[in-house]
């Protein structure tokens, strides 16, 4: 079973790693992290590298494609051949599935057209522009497209896609090898539930690093 996981600039390290982590565990497991060019890829803060294994060309199909999200998501930092690609995977695999903002790849590559779908809650406007119904769902599965929330819900995301492609045991089992029994000290993981304290206080945060990125615009909050 070949899994491929994306990388491009300005990926979020834990949107490929968090599910890498649950599904290579699965029987007959195949992961790649194809890029452009094989080699380091900085993530978005651009202090953390991820290694390529391949590129896109090295692959003509797919049966599980996971698309990670990050400011390199975003219109004015992605790869048009990326789109491309991406389209071009989706056409033949059992489950296309995206982390956080990389629903806007999906998007983008005109997947979620009149699908409901999630997103990071900084990019809900970004994902209604390519036409999907975005749902507070912290993992959505429609058909054979699966988005999940912000960051850390692609653990969520690949743990639904284990049982579905091998079943609930070696689901269960992966689930317990990463040890993931979250119990947070704070429950603020969501904009209903952080306060507007904290709600502001992230935005400004989010919007500081916009402008450090794109120059004073703000409009990189990926």
């Amino acid at each position: 079973m070949r899994i491929l996981i994306p990388l491009f600039p300005g990926v979020t390290a834990l949107d490929a790693v968090g599910p890498y982590e649950v599904l290579r565990q699965l029987p007959d497991a195949e992961v790649h992290f194809p890029a452009a060019e094989p080699g380091v890829v900085l993530d978005g803060a651009g202090s953390l590298g991820l290694r390529a294994d391949s590129t896109f060309g090295d692959f003509d199909g797919t049966d599980v494609l996971v698309v990670p999200g990050g400011p390199g998501a975003r219109p004015a930092q992605r790869d048009a051949a990326l789109l491309e690609w991406v389209g071009r995977m989706h056409a033949g695999a059992r489950w296309t599935t995206s982390v956080c903002t990389g629903s806007l790849i999906l998007g983008a590559a005109g997947l979620l057209r009149g699908l409901d779908a999630t997103t990071h809650w900084a990019a809900i406007a970004d994902l209604e522009a390519h036409g999907a119904r975005y749902t507070e769902e912290r993992v959505v599965v429609r058909g054979d497209v699966v988005t999940a929330a912000g960051v850390s819900s692609g653990i969520d995301m690949a743990l639904t896609l284990a049982e579905r492609l091998a079943g609930p045991v070696p689901a269960r089992a992966a689930q317990l090898a990463i040890e993931y029994d979250p119990r947070p000290p704070f429950d603020s993981g969501s904009p209903s539930k952080a306060g507007p304290e904290v709600r502001a206080y992230a935005a400004e945060r989010r919007r500081r690093r916009g402008d450090a990125r794109t120059g004073g615009d703000g409009a990189d909050r990926g």
